[in-house]
């Protein structure tokens, strides 16, 4: 079976075709994203713009496409908390379902933590023990634990790089580095408000961050992948957060694309989403991730296939 997953995020929508069989590792044939970041496009009543309506229906449209093309058999289509949070989020889901051709579920933000941490279960197996799930999206931050594949634990923090950048980062490039304290601050107050439920479960076997955010920062922080398989992971400390987020935040968005891993269209962003790593992984004690490959996307087909 032949299905696909259009996600529209806060800073993208990307589109996912794969092949996939009840009791088989899904097989990806199409993988591809507009960026189309949001954040930029809310008014101070906190709906979305025109222009940004007009680009997400844009990048929805292309997305929907893309699964024609590769004679999907089913198309998922999940809107995470730009969408959810807008004043004007139900005119903006009635525009976007019809240039879908499929329903759109907006997911709540706890249940976008329990699909990811279902796709990172899969993708560890059941002998990785209890897991800790982290995941930096443009508008928000899922953690979730648990050593089943339904977490114990699953939150969702207005924590995402977008949200954080326009916020806290948006006055200037590269930022002001009271903006940074600023938002470190923030971060740090956010966290220690709500991760009690985390610290007082198990120690997990396994902590595991997904996202591009920490594709990102992992690749930045030149970490060898293990040799675990085809693919290996990346692994990503602490104390390379630590080295590297005060330097990028002293280059310019332009600057920072010729790193290893930064594109243009995580420039801009990667500073706060570093912040936001950083702070996460102190509150919660953690000295190292490894990069999980699958997340929110996998994670719905194989919900998915699952339902089937």
């Amino acid at each position: 079976m032949r299905l696909g997953v259009i996600d529209i995020g806060s800073n993208t929508v990307h589109v996912l075709v794969m092949d996939a069989r009840h009791g088989a590792r899904p097989v990806p044939q199409v993988s591809q994203k507009s960026t189309v970041r949001l954040m930029r496009y809310l008014e101070p009543d906190g709906s979305i713009s025109d222009e940004g309506v007009a680009a997400l229906t844009e990048a929805v449209g292309r997305a929907a496409e893309v699964g024609r093309e590769h004679g999907t058999g089913g198309t998922l289509a999940l809107a995470t908390s730009a969408l959810r949070e807008a004043a004007n989020g139900a005119q903006v889901l009635a525009a976007l379902t019809a240039e879908a051709g499929v329903p759109i579920e907006v997911l709540a933000g706890d249940d976008e933590a329990r699909l990811t941490f279902l796709a990172a279960r899969r993708w560890y197996g059941w002998g990785a023990g209890r897991l800790l799930l982290l995941d930096i999206g443009g508008g928000s931050l899922e953690i979730a634990t648990g050593v089943d594949e339904e977490p114990d634990v699953a939150l969702s923090l207005p924590l995402g790089a977008g949200r954080t950048t326009r916020a806290f980062l948006f006055e200037s490039d590269p930022p002001a580095p009271q903006d940074v304290d600023r938002l470190r601050e923030h971060v740090r107050g956010v966290l220690a408000g709500a991760v009690a439920p985390v610290r007082e479960a198990p120690a997990p076997d396994h902590v595991v961050a997904t996202s591009k955010t920490f594709r990102s920062l992992a690749r930045l922080a030149g970490m060898p992948r293990d040799v675990l398989g085809p693919t290996g992971r990346w692994r990503m400390r602490r104390e390379h957060l630590e080295d590297w987020v005060p330097r990028l935040a002293r280059l310019s968005s332009v600057d920072r694309t010729v790193l290893p891993g930064i594109g243009p269209g995580r420039a801009l962003q990667i500073v706060a989403g570093g912040v936001v790593a950083e702070e996460t992984m102190r509150a919660l004690g953690v000295d190292e991730v490894e990069i999980c490959p699958w997340a929110l996307r996998e994670g719905a087909i194989l919900r998915r296939l699952d339902h089937l």
